[in-house]
This record gives C-alpha cells, sequence and structure tokens, in this order.
C-alpha cells in the first residue's frame, strides 16, 4: 500500500493528528513526536522542504494488527506464514515511486531529521534498504544513514550481516534506500531469515506488492515507496558516523564507516517523508517484533505448546522476552528458555510464564516473578556467551555478556499450595449504579 493512502486511512477515523503550522526538520519534528508518542502525527509545513513528514505510525502491535486487519495474538501466526509462504511480487513499469526523476541529487531538499542534539547530522532513520550479490541475489534491511553533504551519506554497517558480507565479498554494492513503506515492507526488512532470501518476497506474501527496476542501479524495489535513495556504497571510502541515539536509548559511539554516493533520487508527486525517532517505541517495534516468530518456531520445534512470545519494550525490545506457553511436563520451563535463547541469540534476559499471564502486562509478569519463582531452582544462567552490540554493558569488542532465564510457571504438583490469582465476580455496573 501506498504510505499516503494509509495516512488518509487515519485522517478519516480521526487516528493521526495533523500539524499544519510551519516546523523546522531540526530537532522540532522529533519533540513533537515524542510528545505525542504513539500518536500518528502528519507534519504539513516544514520549513526546510516542499515535503509533508509522517511519523509514530506503527509505535506498537495494535497500529501493525490494525494495519493487516488482523488483532496482536495473530501477529506472529501471520508473519510465521509470510516468511514460510514466500511468493515473488508482480513486476511493473509505472511504479509511483518514480513519478517524478530528480535531475540533480540534491538531499537538501529532503526533510531528512536531526532528531537529537547530539546527533552527527541529519538522519535517515526508516530506509529500508536494497541490496544484491552476484550469488546470494537481493536482500533487504535497514541501515541508518547520516548526510555530510548534497550527495554523500554515511552508512553504518553492522559486521556480520548480509549487507555486510556483500561489502567484504564484492568491495562495492549498489543500493536502493527506499523511504516511506507501509508494515509489509518494514517488517520483511526487519527479519532475520538465511542469507539469499529475498525478502521483498515476504513482503509480498504478508500483503500482495509490486517491484520495478531501479533508474540507476540493477536492483528490484517496492514501486510504492515513497522516496528512493539509488546509489553505492564502497567498503573502504569511509567516514566518521555518530553520534546517534541506539536502540537502547543510549548515545552510540563514533565510528568510521563506509560512505553512500547518492546517484540518483526517485520520489512520488506528492511524496510524504517517513520520519522515526531513534530508540523509541516505533524503532523498537520494528526491530522487536518481526524476531518473534523466530523464537516461537524454536520453542514449538522442541515439542512445547507455546502460545505467545513478546520481546518486550522494557528490555528494549531487543534484549528481553517474555514467552507463555501451556505447561505439560515440569521441564517444559527449562526447554522454552533454552530454545528462546537459540531463537534470539542477542536477548540477554529471558522469562517463561503459564497461559494465564497476560505477558504484555508488566504487572502480571512481574506478579508471576514474585510468586511463581525460586531463585535456586528456577533460574537459568548462561555463562559468558556472545550477546547483542546494543548492550552498553556486554564487554566491548567481543559482545560477552552473561545471560539469565527465570522460568516462572507454576509447578504441576502444587503440594497444595495456591499459585492462581482468586478471581472476583464481574457485574454489569449498569445494573447498580445506572437510572
Amino acid at each position: 500500500m501506498i504510505l499516503e493512502k494509509y495516512i488518509k486511512n487515519l485522517q478519516q477515523d480521526g487516528k493521526i493528528t495533523t500539524v499544519s503550522k510551519s516546523i523546522s526538520r531540526n530537532l522540532e519534528i522529533a519533540g513533537v513526536l515524542k510528545t505525542l508518542e504513539p500518536t500518528p502525527v502528519l507534519f504539513e509545513d516544514v520549513k526546510e522542504s516542499q515535503f509533508s513528514v509522517a511519523g509514530n505510525l506503527f509505535c506498537n502491535k495494535t497500529q501493525v494488527a490494525d494495519y493487516f486487519g488482523i488483532v496482536p495474538e495473530e501477529i506472529i501466526p501471520t508473519l510465521t506464514k509470510g516468511i514460510e509462504n514466500r511468493s515473488k511480487p508482480k513486476e511493473t513499469d509505472n511504479a509511483p515511486c518514480q513519478e517524478v526523476v530528480e535531475e540533480n541529487v540534491d538531499l537538501d531538499k529532503l526533510p531528512i531529521l536531526i532528531h537529537n542534539e547530539v546527533d552527527g547530522g541529519p538522519y535517515i532513520t526508516s530506509g529500508v534498504v536494497v541490496a544484491a550479490d552476484s550469488e546470494f541475489g537481493q536482500n533487504l534491511d535497514f541501515h541508518r544513514a547520516m548526510q555530510i553533504s548534497k550527495d554523500r551519506m554515511v552508512t553504518r554497517v553492522v559486521k556480520g550481516r548480509d549487507f555486510h558480507k556483500f561489502l567484504e565479498r564484492n568491495g562495492e554494492v549498489d543500493v536502493a534506500f527506499c523511504i516511506g513503506n507501509t508494515p509489509e515492507v518494514l517488517i520483511a526488512a526487519a527479519t532475520s531469515v538465511e542469507t539469499g532470501v529475498n525478502e521483498l518476497e515476504i513482503a509480498n506474501a504478508l500483503r500482495p506488492i509490486k517491484v520495478t527496476k531501479a533508474k540507476a542501479v540493477d536492483l528490484m524495489i517496492p514501486s510504492d515507496s515513497e522516496f528512493i535513495l539509488e546509489g553505492r556504497v564502497v567498503l573502504e571510502e569511509t567516514h566518521a558516523e555518530g553520534p546517534f541515539i541506539d536502540l537502547t536509548e543510549t548515545i552510540d559511539i563514533i565510528r568510521e564507516e563506509p560512505i553512500f554516493e547518492v546517484k540518483k533520487i526517485t520520489h512520488r508527486k506528492t511524496a510524504i517523508w517517513q520520519g522515526l525517532l531513534p530508540g523509541r517505541s516505533e524503532h523498537k517495534i520494528l526491530m522487536g517484533m518481526p524476531r518473534e516468530p523466530t523464537v516461537f518456531k524454536k520453542v514449538k520445534d522442541r515439542g512445547i505448546n507455546v502460545l505467545d512470545v513478546y520481546i518486550t519494550p522494557g528490555g528494549a525490545s531487543w534484549l528481553h522476552v517474555a514467552v507463555k506457553i501451556q505447561k505439560k511436563n515440569e521441564d517444559d520451563g527449562l526447554k522454552t528458555l533454552e530454545a528462546a535463547f537459540a531463537g534470539h541469540t542477542s536477548a540477554k534476559h529471558i522469562w517463561v510464564y503459564d497461559e494465564d499471564i497476560d505477558i504484555y502486562s508488566d504487572e502480571e509478569r512481574e506478579w508471576a516473578l514474585a510468586t511463581r519463582f525460586q531463585a535456586d531452582e528456577n533460574l537459568l544462567i548462561k555463562d559468558r556467551e556472545a550477546g547483542s552490540s546494543l548492550d552498553p554493558s556486554a564487554e566491548p569488542m567481543t559482545k560477552l555478556t552473561t545471560k539469565m532465564g527465570f522460568d516462572c510457571t507454576k509447578p504441576l504438583e502444587t503440594m497444595g499450595k495456591s499459585f492462581s490469582k482468586a478471581r472476583f465476580p464481574e457485574v454489569d455496573l449498569n445494573k447498580y449504579l445506572g437510572d
């Protein structure tokens, strides 16, 4: 779906705040987004650009589920189905993202946001990056990029990921930064699948999309994106990148990173720039939620009746995982923890709960920890192994960290004790308080 159409749907339903007063891309838009989070916002008059900006569009599971016309509990089955039943998108020569082909590259015309006073420069934060390799084909991923001139940016490339592998193999890689996308493309880009899988096929399975040939590079790109920045990234051409706000809401360090040379910019005639606040709820939901199906599958493959998985916002939507199961054997909790760590190797702490616990409630999760957990029996400690580079407390360079798993399930043999909350009668208050 074209993002502008989705925004118009939100306007019709009264689910988006429109800011019509003139506002700057320099800190002001980010400040309003932060204040109104998780309410979607459309900025119609950006001082430095002719283009509008939208943000806070997909800050929680409910907003994502509403887009797909499902309930939040159906997200994991929906994503799992998309990953397992990939399908090739249709190709088109009449792509909305190429309605306008800019003759001269000038990044200053775009409303690239400065989000925080610590930012090293204006940053693209919602860029879905298409890249390709002669052996493995196309890959979709997220990469932030900091503007350093009218036609160059510097992009953060995490070692070990597919894009970095492509760069190491080839020295340089043609890329297309696609800005302004709806959840089928955003979520597909954030999934963790084996090298060689074209994530655009996952996007098409989630909701049918079309692709088109890029203008300046040999790549197939989502045809409904609002903006496309085409060019190349060269491994050995580097520039200082950062500081920037990371997923953990901490300030990432300055590094020498590869330069992205922008060769061509195309966009829709009425294109809307997609802003995404770094380290805030939309960033977190798009990072963490696509990993939940992987954890779900790993636990299910161990023979556990897994009911739900939640990578929690309090753990930066990356380091903490809550898993709900239907326990049938006393060791199901331990097996679940082991499988969940295998499903998300960046996780630092994982909790497993019974089916009567609402894993989306901080209070209920804490209650289960308080009443159903004993550290000498239910604590799993995984000593000094690689965790996440996003964890500032992990050992520098090696990412080594100590991980813990908490089995917060009640024992099958309760020995006469009660592990369930007492339930009070539910009544219709109108019967007693109405006129």
